[in-house]
């Protein structure tokens, strides 16, 4: 048995869905632990692609066991369109089971989301306008709604009630937006109510049975380290908390049960929405990466801000996660690049500082120092062994591995499942 937790090492979007969907060929269960539909994997399976917003990427093998833990805020009209486009492509989705205790995103969430984001006019945050963030308030402040509470139409009624007294008065008289009738929120919840009652379930429990009856287990989270409430780029951070130790909360377990935490970076770096980006590339290079990478949004098809692997943030991500390994994802997009920078510390002011800093001011005046190594103009994307890639391509890697602190574990050298190097075993290394 091993249990294995997969994060972004970086500002999420980082390939993990590649990765968890490769894991889970030898898993049992696949846990999504934290976020909503703001997230996304892309899965590719042979010329299929498949995009995944709230349902584990485990999904798309029929013997795998694949749950949305209550640490995941859903939008059950999301969540059902998910399900119906798997299901019209031959997809099997009873294998899906959904936490009793996972909060709902609801239309006055999304109503909240938009004037907040307009309110703050130019210190926006750059939020998808999912809902997310007033769902994860709702939460914190005892007024959210969960999904076992859905199911119960006189449960549900009721506390619909209660959230649209004061979700109306707050849209009314702060924001000047419309509020929402009761009876139209309740004829469309109870359809989703009914479509989705047979995939909800204790999944604390069938985790626990899990752990006890010896099987392998991947969690996965979605967005990234720098994105994490408490350790990311705050303000400008997702709502939850997308490392490792949120596994335990999100899906009910204990910190013991944990056995091995991957990292998931890119052999560069991007990030989406506002703020400072110390290695970012408003160049030709940077283009190019957006380009050839594909880097754009899934969820929101938003370009991505694109530059240099930094060392710093691969170090930050090992400490606060306690990772074990490194995974590299997009390795092949910087084929043909001349010389490919490296980012192994941060100028700031009179100092060279090698630990990510919590200011935000203080990352704003960081100034990267890079390493420049040799790139490599061979293709890589048929390589299945670490000794298929080029020498330049190795070199990088280790670099990039000595400045973690931790090895590398897996390579991704294209889109594909079978686009992978292993490095090591992941569940039992």
């Amino acid at each position: 048995m091993s249990t294995v937790v997969l994060i972004g090492a970086q500002w999420g979007d980082e390939g993990k869905g590649k990765f968890t969907d490769y894991l889970a060929q030898s898993a049992d269960l696949v846990v999504r632990y934290q976020g909503g539909n703001n997230a996304g994997h892309t899965v590719i399976v042979g010329d299929q692609e498949f995009k995944l917003h709230l349902i584990p990427s485990g999904i798309l093998y029929p013997d795998k066991l694949c749950l949305i833990g209550n640490g995941v805020v859903i939008d059950p009209e999301v969540l059902i369109g998910e399900l119906k486009a798997l299901q019209g492509r031959g997809i099997s989705t009873g294998n899906l089971r959904i936490s009793n205790r996972a909060h709902l995103i609801l239309p006055y969430h999304r109503s909240l989301d938009n004037c907040e984001e307009e309110r703050r006019g130019a210190n926006r945050i750059g939020t998808t306008s999912r809902g997310i963030g007033p769902a994860y308030v709702d939460k914190a402040s005892r007024a959210g709604i969960r999904m076992g509470e859905l199911i119960d139409p006189v449960e549900f009624a009721t506390r619909l009630e209660q959230a649209l007294a004061e979700k109306n008065r707050l849209l009314s008289l702060f924001y000047g937006a419309p509020g929402f009738e009761h009876s139209a929120i309740w004829e469309s919840f109870r359809q989703y109510a009914d479509f989705l009652a047979p995939y909800v379930d204790d999944v604390s429990v069938l985790v626990d049975r899990a752990i006890k009856d010896g099987k392998n287990i991947v969690f996965e989270g979605a967005q990234g380290t720098l994105l994490d409430i408490d350790h990311g780029t705050y303000p400008y951070v997702t709502s939850s908390n997308p490392v490792a130790a949120a596994a335990c909360l999100g899906a009910g377990i204990g910190p013991t049960k944990i056995n091995r935490v991957i990292g998931v970076a890119k052999a560069y770096i991007t990030r989406v929405g506002e703020g400072p980006f110390p290695t970012e590339l408003n160049d030709g290079i940077g283009e190019h990466l957006r380009r050839t990478g594909h880097e754009f949004g899934t969820t929101t098809g938003r370009p991505r801000r694109c530059g240099w692997f930094d060392g710093v943030i691969a170090s930050y991500a090992v400490r606060i996660n306690g990772l074990d390994y490194l995974a590299i994802t997009k390795l092949d997009v910087l084929t043909g690049v001349d010389k490919i920078k490296l980012c192994t510390g941060y100028r700031y002011r009179d100092s060279l500082i090698t630990e990510f800093p919590a200011s935000l001011k203080a990352l704003g005046e960081c100034v990267p120092e890079y390493e420049e190594f040799p790139g490599w103009s061979e293709d890589i994307t048929a390589a299945r062994d670490y000794e298929d890639l080029p020498v330049q391509a190795r070199n990088y890697l280790e670099r990039i591995s000595y400045l973690a602190g931790v090895p590398i574990a897996l390579i991704g050298v294209g889109p594909r499942r079978d686009q992978t190097i292993i490095v090591a075993d992941v569940f039992n290394g």
